[in-house]
């Protein structure tokens, strides 16, 4: 494992999480026939990016569609694809999935180019879908074994595209962008650093990689022996967090000291993060997975060398 930190600015960090989702909340300011109100109407909308700008796709019905005829500017935000069952033990220690938030414009595509855009954003669901067919045994095991209702993201914008008559097409020109993280602690991030979200061979697959490693107990030990090879620390239970292409972050259930009595000592298991980075980056999820994997046989080479079993 590489032991100096690859540590990812904040802007890398916005390209990751909205490359890797699909799906954001709106918020554009509800208005009548007097114009605005000021009150702000949320709701969930799906997006792509198409020339580095986000394309946002609204249902006909959403309310949204009215109140960008008044006052185009809203804002958009993203929340790191975490699967469900991460979601629930996030919730119950009160953290918050990383995210990204932007204000801007939403301005309604012209017609003469929807039809263009449309098929450009299928090529790019059918590019992916590709991509995953030609995935390795291995690979595809992992992806399968993840819960029913995670999907990548071409499965889930595949859905939507086929049902786009029931949408309208909107461009999310960004006028700031922020990074807040999993304390709530926000960074600003300067445009002009923001890197333009193309066509990844990681992001789009994280959702379910995660998921899948998470279903299984087999998976979940191999983080719990990194954790106790690379940082000492033995764990109950360990848990994939987030992936990138520099390695990745595990959330483990490890002791705390309460307080030392003499030569007893009180413990009790708290969760803790955990950051491994590759010694090389990881362009799609075959090396991602190979990388884990040569990680693994390293720590249980290391184990067998001081153990008496190598």
């Amino acid at each position: 494992m590489k032991t100096k930190a690859a540590v990812l600015s904040f802007s890398q960090r916005c390209r990751n999480i909205l490359v890797s989702n699909w799906e954001a909340h709106l918020h554009t300011i509800k208005t009548d026939a007097k114009g605005s109100k000021g009150a702000i109407h949320s709701s969930k909308v799906h997006y792509m990016f198409h020339r580095g700008r986000p394309l946002l796709l609204v249902p006909e019905g959403d309310l949204h569609n009215m109140n960008t005829i008044i006052d185009e500017r809203g804002s958009l935000s993203v929340c790191s694809n975490v699967p469900g069952p991460l979601m629930t033990l996030l919730k119950s220690l009160n953290k918050l999935p990383a995210r990204v938030a932007m204000t801007g414009d939403v301005v309604p595509v012209k017609d003469k180019k929807v039809q263009a855009i449309i098929d450009s954003l299928n090529e790019s669901v059918l590019r992916e879908h590709k991509i995953a067919s030609k995935f390795s045994h291995s690979v595809s095991a992992i992806l399968t074994s993840a819960g029913p209702r995670c999907n990548s993201r071409s499965e889930g914008l595949r859905n939507i595209l086929n049902q786009i008559q029931s949408y309208n097409l909107y461009k999310f020109d960004i006028g700031s962008c922020a990074y807040m993280d999993g304390s709530n602690d926000t960074h600003d991030v300067d445009l002009e650093d923001l890197e333009e979200p193309k066509s990844d061979l990681l992001f789009p697959f994280s959702a379910k990689l995660i998921d899948g490693i998470n279903q299984s107990q087999t998976r979940r030990r191999a983080l719990m022996l990194f954790c106790f090879e690379y940082f000492n620390a033995i764990a109950r239970d360990a848990l994939m967090l987030s992936i990138d292409q520099n390695g990745f972050d595990v959330l483990a259930k490890v002791p705390q000291t309460l307080n030392s009595t003499g030569d007893a000592q009180q413990y009790q298991y708290h969760w803790k993060e955990f950051r491994f980075n590759f010694k090389e980056e990881a362009a799609d999820v075959e090396s991602f997975c190979q990388m884990l994997v040569e990680l693994e046989e390293e720590a249980l080479q290391h184990v067998k060398s001081y153990s008496g079993l190598g």
